[in-house]
């Protein structure tokens, strides 16, 4: 065949292929050129799912009768006009092809209303070509009709009612994110499914998200040389099966970006458990010359001029936020407490967050002068007199106790704060232990809840990840060798890895063809099962090997050795130990879960309590 020029209809169908996807795809450019003409409140119909009907309504600056037709011309656009526009848009919209392509593919119909002109003006794209009086008060209303009536097999393409509406909201509530100052309205089939007042921020993340979410949430908020990042990152109990609670902007554009999901994927790494993904909404602000958004004609995919540097940027900020100790006075004020949600089952929301506001600078209350149950009626672990006694003489002279944990650490002496005008700790003071697991402490909002194993495994990941990034691990011998048998490829690993073993605190030396013996362990996990530890490390050097270990694979490596290190449940532990755990708690980062992502603590607020006990109803 002959080359030859294509027909302006048939290129105009082609660009459809790139542009319009489906019924939120029209929707989604429709909407953008709204907010580029500074529209502050949108209506938006939909019928069937937006394959009959998809109707936009603004009240923008609108477009003056004479530049209706070129509205939808290919390639005519008010955004940009030279090369150098091109490389700085700051606009949602400027590729000045979406209008043409979906005239190309639908029923479309235009009607305007420029500031200052008399009346409105309509113009259809498959009309006359002359545009026609229409009444309107302001502002500009896109109307699509029959998308792909003349293109048949791509309309066999598209999904259910249900399915293409539900994209359809999708594509509403990613623009409506990135605007909160805008007001968004969503019926379909004449009902309405989606009213956002204007709002805050905050507002409208908890209207999209849920009030949850911002109960779970830590804000981020950094800048530095011209790129600044603002939003909120869910903790990772809030975590999703799937990716639909991820909303990344970048200069109020909503993006997939694989640089950006890989540095959020790091700063989470280590706190989610199993294959469950974690939620945020985060807003990148960056030179617009910096970032090429010319990459795709449906504008979700971007290029950073200097992609290393800002994925260090949104790696550092996002952890940073997620690492906040619980004692940290900056940590997010959150607005509910989730207490009754994790007892009732929601996986969703299982870890409390500890709440700035909660009058923690009143008085605490004093150390409870209890006798707990014997063992067996409750479960309750019974602390010997004198332990006791010793706890509550210091806590009443205003030094709480201390403690040398079993099981691995020293524990900082616990401050018990009971002066007048002192701060009393987040986490509260133990009252006791339950069934040898949990740990009940009593703070100035109500009950606390530790699982003391997955309190205590994140403790000793976090100590252990400092001393082996420091070249420091502490090591303590055994008094008497632990001697265990081994197999012919567990004594090749040891001769194989003994200089890695040796940089994590374990010398290990082979006593003949089938046995082992250890010397020296970490000292943080000198309470543990000395056998039961060197099998672990020996089991994990044997599968992954030790050259060129990357930190995930050295953190996956420590996590291990946390996790058989740290005490075991069952452990009856005495009223001090507890409150030593508890304030090591506040003093770790990310101690809100453990390493595999599980809760490490819950709260339940005396409002809670009054519930649970229809007290006041």
């Amino acid at each position: 065949m002959p080359i030859r020029l294509l027909p302006d209809l048939l290129i105009s169908q082609i660009a459809a292929g790139e542009v319009v996807e489906r019924p939120a795809s029209v929707l989604k450019e429709v909407l953008e050129n709204a907010l580029d003409a500074g529209s502050q409140a949108i209506q938006i119909q939909l019928e069937e799912g937006g394959v009959k009907l998809i109707r936009v309504s603004d009240d923008g600056c609108g477009i003056p009768k004479e530049e209706l037709p070129l509205a939808l011309t290919r390639h005519a656009t008010s955004k940009i006009a030279s090369l150098e526009d091109l490389e700085r848009v700051a606009t949602l919209g400027f590729r000045g092809e979406a209008l043409a392509s979906v005239a190309a593919v639908a029923r479309l119909t235009l009607t305007s209303r420029a500031a200052g002109a008399g009346h409105a003006w309509k113009l259809a794209a498959h009309g006359s070509g002359e545009a026609e009086p229409a009444a309107l008060a302001a502002g500009t209303v896109v109307e699509m009709r029959d998308l792909y009536y003349n293109t048949p097999a791509r309309r066999k393409f598209l999904k259910s009612e249900g399915t293409e509406f539900a994209h359809c909201a999708d594509a509403v509530k990613r623009v409506a994110l990135a605007h909160p100052g805008v007001a968004f309205s969503l019926s379909h089939n004449g009902r309405v499914s989606l009213s956002l007042p204007k709002a805050d921020l905050a507002g409208r993340v908890g209207a999209i998200l849920g009030q949850d979410f911002l109960a779970e949430c830590r804000r981020v908020e950094a800048a530095i040389n011209g790129l600044s990042i603002v939003g909120y990152a869910a903790q990772p109990a809030w975590s999703r099966p799937g990716r639909d609670a991820q909303y990344v902007f970048v200069n109020g554009r909503f993006v997939r970006d694989k640089l950006l999901a890989h540095a959020l994927r790091e700063a989470y790494q280590d706190m989610l458990h199993g294959s469950r993904h974690p939620g945020y909404a985060l807003f990148i602000e960056i030179d617009p010359a910096a970032v090429d958004v010319n990459v795709h004609p449906a504008k979700t995919e971007v290029r950073f001029r200097d992609g290393r540097a800002v994925h260090q940027f949104v790696y550092h900020a996002v952890h940073k936020a997620l690492s906040q100790v619980i004692s940290d006075p900056s940590r997010e004020v959150q607005t509910a407490s989730p207490g009754l949600a994790s007892l009732g089952g929601n996986t969703g929301a299982a870890s409390g967050p500890v709440h700035a506001d909660s009058g923690y600078g009143q008085r605490p209350p004093a150390v409870p002068a209890w006798n707990p149950p014997r063992q067996g009626s409750l479960g309750v672990a019974e602390p010997s007199a004198s332990s006791y006694l010793a706890f509550a003489a210091a806590a009443r002279q205003g030094a709480g106790p201390a403690s040398a944990f079993p099981g691995g650490g020293s524990f900082a002496p616990a401050a018990a704060a009971d002066a007048p005008g002192q701060e009393a700790p987040p986490l509260g003071y133990a009252l006791a232990q339950l069934h040898g697991i949990y740990v009940l402490a009593q703070n100035a909002r109500g009950l606390i809840l530790v699982d003391m194993h997955a309190a205590h495994e994140r403790i000793l990941y976090e100590k252990l990840k400092t001393a082996y990034d420091s070249k420091a691990v502490p090591t303590q011998a055994l008094l008497i060798p632990a001697v265990f048998s081994a197999s012919a490829h567990e004594v090749a690993a040891v001769e194989e890895h003994g200089a890695t073993m040796a940089e994590l605190g374990f010398e290990l030396a082979p006593l003949g063809p089938n046995e082992l013996a250890l010397r020296s362990v970490p000292q943080l996990l000198a309470g543990g099962d000395p056998a039961n530890l060197a099998r672990s490390l020996l089991a994990e050097l044997m599968e992954h090997g030790a050259s060129q270990v990357s930190t995930a694979r050295r953190n996956e490596l420590l996590a291990t050795l946390a996790c058989h290190g740290a005490v075991r449940a069952r452990r009856l532990l005495t009223v001090p130990e507890m409150n030593a755990l508890l304030r090591q708690m506040e003093e770790t980062e990310r101690a809100d879960q453990c390493n595999h992502g599980r809760p490490t603590w819950t709260e339940l607020s005396l409002a809670d309590l009054d519930k649970l006990f229809l007290r006041g109803q």
